[in-house]
């Protein structure tokens, strides 16, 4: 009996190393995804105010403002 009862709990303790794995794997894949959300934010943060500068100058030469 105690042979089968050391082997239940390896599978138990196998398919529960088996479940965190999976989960770190979808923690992992979130962090990945935020951190690109986050560097694409801050480029069109940086970037976005020039760009929009650039715009409202074309539209204003085209409309005869400047």
């Amino acid at each position: 009996m105690p042979e089968e009862e050391r082997r239940e709990r390896n599978i138990r303790r196998a398919a529960g190393m088996r479940a965190l794995k999976e989960i770190r794997g979808i923690v992992d894949e979130g962090i990945r995804e935020e951190a690109a959300r986050r560097k694409w934010l801050r480029a069109l943060l940086r970037y976005g105010g020039i760009i929009l500068l650039l715009v409202a100058g074309l539209l204003a030469r085209y409309l005869g403002v400047i």
